[in-house]
């Protein structure tokens, strides 16, 4: 039964918001005029700052990649000389009166190559690559919280619009008591306090109006700063789309345990430190590198000539020279250096530790938040039902002479809230969804994402002559 309820709900979290396309271009902000979440998503995934920064550092640790790789390969230098010597007349007398200055010219060129360095090559390649697999978990992870904002800053815009249409329809309902007040007025059945009670009530939905509107387009500055767009501000005439009924599948309670153990095999930020664990492992093995000899093999080919550069073959000479060197002592560097390594790789493996069990916390906080979502929107339905027929008898009671001039007022303000709080419950219902997807990492799924050791066609395997494809 808990396979069954977990598999359900991965099958239904993604329905929530609709499939984004990897690889697929955004939309220009210019020629939307509705915004859907999807959209604003494919956008701010495509513009946000951070992102593009985030590809930066995967860049850069992927360059380190290659810096580590390199060492496997032989060392080449080629060197040029020239210079001019001006000596003295006790030098000139000891050397036989020589031309005076003289031209000196050199040349040469030499190869070295490590042939054994007590595997640090080896550790220092795991190390750089580990980064690389943290670098794109980062990024991912970086992807995971801008989709989250966005959704999150996305849904509490679409509670500002819907306060918005409350407002107005708040307003309406007043106006059109004030007209219906002033009608009675006029042929003597009512009086001039339940005209004015009415305009009161009219001016007060339209100041809730005005506000809704203003907290509507901070709404918005704050949703177009997330999605990278210039100036933090929408193109005229931008809107979003209406905050729609909640759905059968937002109703499905989820099931805590499956969730948190999927979440910790697939949270990018898990994954990263446990990329730091192995980086730091790796650590230890660099540095017990010195504990072993060096073995270097090296070849030089060098000449020089006096008075032109017109070198012939006679003007150069060679070595192969391989060496082997073992450290006696140091002062116990290399300890301390392996020891502070494995310090190292203690505190990557405790700050996993501490990191999934806050991962499990969060998703268990998440789907306590969903279940609750859910109660309170069941409760605020029928309670909006209730109250509108509430009001709607008491309209009909004042109408008629029957109820009185608060009690309609009362009925009316208890109908608005109820509208309200339902559009809260909608909107918290859908932020608390979001947030279990993206505590659990599910939000991702919106882009095809599978972990970047399955996707990543690159060969970073740090032997020589291994290719290398760019992502």
């Amino acid at each position: 039964m808990v396979q069954w309820s977990f598999w359900l709900t991965m099958l239904l979290l993604p329905l929530l918001h609709g499939p984004l396309a990897a690889g697929e271009a955004p939309p220009d902000i210019r020629t939307v005029r509705v915004l859907d979440l999807e959209t604003a998503r494919r956008i701010a995934v495509a513009r946000n700052p951070s992102l593009s920064a985030a590809a930066d550092r995967v860049t850069q640790a992927r360059e380190r990649v290659f810096q580590a790789r390199s060492a496997y390969w032989p060392r080449v230098d080629a060197d040029l000389g020239a210079s001019r010597v001006w000596r003295s007349d006790t030098a000139l007398a000891a050397l036989g009166n020589p031309e005076d200055p003289e031209d000196f010219f050199t040349a040469g060129i030499g190869a070295g190559w490590t042939l054994f360095d007590g595997f640090e090559r080896k550790f220092r390649n795991l190390s750089a690559r580990y980064g690389l697999e943290e670098s794109r978990e980062a990024r991912r992870d970086a992807r995971r919280l801008i989709l989250s904002s966005v959704s999150l800053a996305y849904y509490n815009a679409q509670l500002q619009r819907a306060n918005i249409a409350i407002s107005a329809a708040d307003e309406t309902f007043n106006r059109r008591q004030v007209e219906i007040a002033r009608a009675r007025e006029r042929v003597g059945t009512g009086a001039l306090s339940d005209v004015l009670n009415f305009e009161i009530q009219a001016n007060t939905a339209r100041t809730s109006l005005i506000l809704a509107r203003r907290d509507y387009q901070a709404a918005l500055y704050g949703l177009a700063a997330l999605m990278g767009l210039p100036d933090a501000a929408f193109p005229p005439g931008t809107d979003l789309a209406e905050l729609a009924a909640v759905s059968p599948d937002e109703m499905h309670p989820p099931d805590a345990e499956p969730l948190v153990v999927y979440a910790l095999g697939h949270r990018p930020d898990v994954l990263q430190g446990e990329q730091a664990v192995k980086r730091a492992a790796s650590g230890v093995g660099e540095a017990r590198a010195g504990l072993y000899p060096d073995v270097d093999l090296g070849g030089f080919v060098d000449g020089e000539r006096t008075g032109d550069m017109g070198f012939r073959e006679e003007d150069f000479g060679g070595s192969l020279v391989m060496t082997f060197s073992f450290n006696l002592f140091e002062g116990g560097n290399t300890r301390a250096r392996i020891r502070e390594a494995e310090a190292r790789r203690s505190e990557a493996s405790h700050l996993l530790s501490n990191l999934q069990n806050d991962v499990a916390a969060e998703v268990r906080q998440a789907v306590e938040a969903v279940l609750l979502s859910q109660e309170q929107l069941v409760l605020q339905q029928a309670n909006a039902e209730l109250v509108q027929q509430n009001r709607d008898l008491v309209e009909k009671e004042y109408a008629a002479g029957q109820a009185s001039l608060v009690r309609l007022n009362e009925a009316q303000r208890d109908f608005t809230q109820a509208q309200s709080r339902l559009a809260l419950a909608r909107v918290a219902l859908r932020q608390s969804w979001q947030n279990l997807t993206a505590a659990t990492g599910e939000i991702l799924w919106d882009f095809g994402e599978d972990h970047p050791s399955a996707s990543n066609g690159e060969d970073i395997s740090g032997r020589p002559g291994a290719s290398a494809g760019n992502n």
